[in-house]
């Protein structure tokens, strides 16, 4: 039987086993998706585990999706320009390091029907997905990409990245038409930014990368100033759909079983 993980910490509320478990039972393939809780001196031999065909992949979340690379022997091309992995693969005897999440978000987006081009963009949160949706972003034409993190040092590490980036202070909210909360402040259902969103005009949309829950304060707050409001759902459907085809060969389907599965 095959094994596959999504390795992260923390990872509780990972729905991953759930949607690849159903793709794997859909199409009767002989392998099992699970998730581990660990600490960053793991990481190195569990990686090991892929290469001696141990661990048939693993999926990569909060905070290791740059910890891993330099355990890596080959980056794609999209973790390259990113610095950035969530999907670990053996080909040709070397671990490969590979990137679905700029993807995902791009799918994610459209499935939602969002028009980015020429769009104001403000990214709070400078951490290991946020280089994915920059280039994500970038490739849907925005006219603006601004990014905001307690942590400045993390930006300037974006910097290197991207050349055009603008900093915003943290706690300042400069005008934008689309706002996106790429931190983990939310995953806990007391979590809260902390930031004024009342000068806001309305109309605008207040998108968050965390699925679950589905509905964090950042969005409720969005919300009640009369704005729309979309959670990471769809990002991490075909984030995963596109790790699922990588590993197995198959591109599941993607229907409303599979949305009504998360939000169970």
């Amino acid at each position: 039987m095959k094994k596959f993980l999504v390795i992260g910490n923390p990872i509780e509320h990972s729905l991953s086993p759930k949607l690849h478990n159903y793709w794997i039972k859909k199409n009767n393939l002989n392998a099992v998706y699970e998730k581990q809780k660990l600490n960053e001196n793991e990481i190195k031999d569990l990686i090991l585990d892929v290469k001696k065909g141990k661990l048939n992949g693993i999926n990569v979340t909060v905070p290791f999706k740059q910890t891993v690379i330099p355990f890596l022997d080959k980056l794609s091309t999209e973790s390259e320009k990113t610095n950035s992995v969530n999907t670990i693969y053996l080909e040709g005897g070397k671990t490969i390091g590979h990137n679905t999440d700029i993807e995902g978000f791009k799918l994610g987006i459209k499935s939602s029907k969002i028009n980015i081009q020429e769009k104001k963009i403000l990214i709070l949160g400078a951490g290991g997905v946020t280089s994915s949706i920059v280039l994500a972003l970038k490739k849907m034409k925005a006219s603006k990409i601004m990014i905001s993190n307690r942590t400045k040092s993390r930006i300037i590490n974006l910097t290197k990245l991207f050349d055009d980036l603008e900093i915003i202070e943290w706690g300042k909210i400069p005008m934008f038409d689309i706002i996106i909360n790429a931190t983990s402040v939310g995953l806990k259902d007391d979590d809260r930014l902390e930031l004024d969103f009342s000068n806001t005009d309305n109309n605008k949309i207040f998108y968050d990368l965390i699925y679950n829950p589905q509905e964090t304060n950042f969005l409720k707050i969005g919300k009640s100033l009369g704005n729309q409001t979309e959670n990471g759902k769809l990002m991490f459907i075909y984030q995963a759909l596109m790790a699922f085809e990588i590993w197995h060969g198959i591109r599941p389907e993607v229907n409303s079983d599979v949305i009504k599965l998360l939000e169970k």
